[in-house]
């Protein structure tokens, strides 16, 4: 490709975006920059507190169970308090609990306010979630799901490499960065995002988007009355528990086969870096396609490209399969929210996003059980198995499911502010 293509393709990626859109960009992009506890927290625990493994393990599974509660919790505050609200109290509480996560000693205290500091990150994510949906035209919410998306793992990588060189320094102080990157991002919602909750009386009352005479929408029970809805979480549930093997069935089985930590990292650094490289031109080329059939060769790749990790006896060949399930990964990640936009109505887009997002927060504390017992029972190879049949049974459901899907619907204009003609958006 030459140069003029390049910049080319890379302007048409980026272009026809709302300014909103880029100050929420930019304000999770300044989160993953300063992600940087999640990287070094099970080595703070063991090496610098003196705490055992296990109870390293027991805070980390905390901290995933705090994600779990508020992730319900976070979408309906996104219906019922707004978007940016959401996003200024999550945001808030996440920076105020890494900060103090830093200076936290007793165990108990550490284990409490891990699992407050996983409440209130989740929290954010049907927020932002909801808001990009709503500021996004439909034909481009694809496009927008993966710049986030690529974001997201830009920052990670960014913060992964930075986290060992703070704890080489102090660990007090990548808490402490983390905490005001954090509150740099609320700061940021606050001064550039407009409420994008779509006004009620702009939307038709098609059955569907209606608004219930005494209730402020769509109500979880109605969540969890939508059948093909609630499938498509179940299904997502089986990619994410496949995925997760990336971080906690690889590592144990690349130990117990003989490998190295830093074998392991070689290998897993693969994924990071074909997201940033190949996220934005893959979804250039998927992002106008039928989203039934992206999800169901996606979920076949993810359960076959983890499956052939049963067949690797070097760091090279384990780092070849990550690139076939990461692949699967970047097409996966943006389908997959957009088709949870496409199913949910106006006005619950904050709690069909949050059932979404519990799917890959109930997949985060079931993963490592799993793999752990099935490794121990059944060795390595046994898991491998297992992951290509979940990605099969996931693929199927996609395809069964997806028939006939609902089209994309615009989203009614946000109240207009005092002063402001009705319709008119903020900038």
């Amino acid at each position: 490709m030459s140069v003029a293509s390049f910049r080319r393709a890379a302007r048409e990626s980026v272009s026809g975006l709302p300014r909103a859109f880029w100050w929420l960009w930019t304000s999770t992009l300044v989160n993953r920059l300063g992600s940087f506890v999640a990287t070094y927290m099970a080595l703070y625990l063991t090496v610098n507190q003196g705490y055992s493994a296990a109870y390293a393990g027991l805070v980390a599974s905390l901290h995933g169970l705090g994600g779990v509660v508020s992730a319900l919790g976070g979408g309906v505050m996104t219906d019922r308090l707004g978007r940016r609200p959401t996003l200024l109290i999550a945001q808030s509480a996440t920076a105020g609990s890494v900060a103090l996560l830093g200076f936290m000693h007793h165990p108990v205290a550490i284990a409490a306010v891990a699992f407050l500091v996983g409440m209130a990150a989740t929290a954010s994510r049907p927020a932002v979630q909801a808001m990009m949906a709503d500021i996004v035209r439909p034909e481009d919410r694809v496009r927008a799901f993966s710049l986030n998306y690529w974001a997201v793992n830009l920052g990670f990588a960014v913060s992964s490499m930075a986290a060992g060189f703070i704890a080489e320094v102090s660990y007090l102080a990548g808490f402490l960065i983390e905490g005001g990157m954090t509150a740099l991002c609320a700061v940021v919602i606050f001064v550039k995002l407009p409420e994008s909750r779509p006004d009620r009386a702009a939307d038709g009352a098609d059955g569907k988007d209606a608004v219930p005479a005494a209730g402020d929408g769509v109500s979880l029970r109605s969540v969890l009355r939508d059948g093909r809805f609630m499938a498509v979480v179940g299904l997502s549930f089986l990619v994410a528990v496949v995925f997760q093997q990336g971080s906690v069935g690889l590592p144990v089985a690349m130990g117990a086969a003989g490998f190295s930590p830093a074998d392991y990292g070689m290998a897993i650094a693969v994924n990071g870096a074909l997201i940033v490289a190949l996220q934005i031109p893959v979804t250039r080329f998927i992002e106008h396609r039928d989203p039934r059939w992206l999800l169901v060769v996606s979920s076949l790749v993810t359960g076959y490209g983890f499956g052939l990790t049963a067949f690797a006896g070097s760091v090279g060949v384990f780092a070849l399969t990550v690139c076939v399930w990461t692949l699967a990964e970047i097409v996966n990640a943006p389908t997959q929210t957009g088709l949870v936009v496409r199913l949910s109505p106006v006005h619950g887009r904050g709690r069909y996003q949050g059932m979404y997002t519990l799917s890959w927060s109930v997949a985060a504390l079931v993963a490592p059980l799993m793999s752990g017992l099935v490794i121990d029972r059944f060795g390595a190879r046994w898991l491998w198995a297992m992951c290509a049949v979940v990605g099969t049974v996931a693929a199927l459901g996609y395809g069964l499911l997806m028939r006939r899907l609902p089209p994309e619907r615009p989203t009614p204009p946000a109240p207009a502010p005092a002063g402001q003609e009705p319709g008119v958006r903020a900038a």
